[in-house]
């Protein structure tokens, strides 16, 4: 077990990778709890969806930036390693061919900060989702 110094919660593995305090209650607040190296790339990728779903709505939700419009579109997060993005499990089908040289999970996309960011990929899934999940 593990107790965060700073905000006292406990975990069950130590230094669990957590974010302390109040959730962010706008995407570039979110961004900027980031860290400096990760920032660029979480810009990138919220400029481009929103140019992607120019008519949608942003939100945090789940601790994660979210576009939504009736129903949530897309999500991101930053991690250690990687950037998540969560176009849910049919997109990471449609797109399987696409995302053949990113790890993926039932609905999730790892971008390592490593790779050059797929931009035109983040771009057609967005829209994608848009199209098929509203």
């Amino acid at each position: 077990m593990w107790e965060c110094l700073e905000c006292g919660r406990i975990f069950k593995n130590c230094n669990h990778e957590h974010r302390c305090g109040l959730t962010p209650s706008t995407i570039d607040e979110y961004i900027l709890e980031q860290r400096e190296d990760v920032r660029p790339h979480l810009m990138k990728i919220n400029e481009t969806i929103k140019k992607a779903l120019p008519n949608a709505k942003e939100k945090i939700s789940w601790r994660m930036p979210t576009y939504y419009s009736e129903k949530i579109i897309i999500q991101f997060a930053a991690f250690k390693n990687h950037i998540g993005i969560y176009p849910g499990p049919e997109a990471i089908v449609t797109f399987a061919e696409r995302l053949r040289d990113f790890k993926t999970s039932k609905g999730t996309i790892q971008i390592p900060y490593s790779t050059p960011l797929p931009v035109d990929l983040i771009r057609d899934i967005s829209k994608w989702c848009l199209k098929n999940r509203n």
